[in-house]
């Protein structure tokens, strides 16, 4: 137990963020290996991530109700969140998981035009080269051919495109909660977003008229292992180190998802790569990097604002 006080110390809030990455990249995998549609898969994993971390938090009697300051934001990132994940697993079906997660990562630019537009921060010489270079990056991934792409592909892309804006706004919406009773447990927070975030998604299931059955004993496997460790673990680590993590380190951190997340689409699944491909997302990835290092002057002013 000493050990694992020491991981959740502020002093090794990178280290968290930075292994919460990794354990967020094989995400994708998991949606492509159940047999379940992917609203329903994203049901299944905030639903059954809250109710790990609910029988934790009743085994160690921690506090789980929040406060109005904190509930509100809560509610709001259950709901982005709900948002976040149907366009995500709604674009890995369209267009794998590599491109998916890479134009969620996009974020660091919506990130970006908050801290403009809601914070009053203006945006460096950086930033504003960063920009067009990524948008240039995608371009080379998938404008070559926009064309003759089919309408599942292009949907795909603009799926992933939506999960980018509603992954900024639940990261900052989750920061807020956190601010707003830095003394309750970050699993607390994680545990109440994610009923909230199946909430959304059930209406999601209910209007459209599916099901959440599962059918298969081996697709209940896998969302299991999907919700422990891209639900539980992998938040678990990322939202405890976001009130002790300056803004640039989080943007860095989090572009381990896409490039990992590539990786294990080629490994994993076989998915053929162009040339063209690898320069776009070199490039789109760089831009990234530059697009959150970029905000490396301003990260301390905006974590004591927000």
């Amino acid at each position: 137990m000493l050990i694992f006080r020491r991981l959740f110390s502020p002093q090794l809030a990178l280290i968290r963020l930075v292994f919460g990455a990794v354990l967020i990249s094989f995400s994708g995998v998991f949606v492509l290996l159940v047999e379940v549609g992917p609203v329903v898969s994203a049901f299944w994993r905030t639903v059954l991530g809250g109710l790990m971390l609910l029988a934790w938090l009743l085994y160690k009697r921690r506090k789980i109700i929040p406060g109005l300051r904190s509930l509100r934001w809560l509610i709001l990132a259950g709901f982005l969140f709900a948002a976040d994940l149907y366009a995500w697993h709604k674009s890995i079906v369209f267009v794998g998981v590599g491109l998916s997660t890479l134009l969620a990562n996009f974020q660091v630019f919506f990130m970006a035009a908050a801290a403009v537009f809601l914070f009053g921060e203006r945006m460096t010489r950086m930033q504003l080269c960063a920009i067009p270079l990524a948008v240039f990056g995608l371009y080379l991934i998938v404008g070559l051919d926009w064309d003759v792409l089919d309408p599942d592909s292009r949907a795909g892309v603009y799926f992933g495109l939506i999960t980018a804006v509603a992954y900024a706004a639940y990261m900052l919406s989750l920061r807020q909660a956190r601010w707003a009773a830095p003394l309750r447990d970050a699993a607390s927070d994680l545990c109440v977003a994610s009923f909230f975030s199946a909430f959304f998604l059930y209406i999601t299931i209910l209007v459209a008229g599916d099901s959440i059955a599962i059918t298969r004993l081996s697709d209940f496997a896998w969302l299991s292992t999907y919700a422990f460790i891209g639900q539980v673990l992998g938040w678990l680590f990322i939202s405890s180190s976001l009130p002790y993590v300056p803004t640039v380190h989080i943007g860095l951190a989090l572009l381990l998802q896409p490039t990992l997340s590539y990786v294990w689409g080629v490994l994993i699944f076989g998915r053929s790569v162009s040339a063209t491909e690898l320069i776009g997302a070199a490039i789109a990835i760089v831009a990234i990097y530059l697009g959150s290092k970029s905000a490396a002057s301003k990260g301390q002013e905006a974590e004591g604002r927000l």
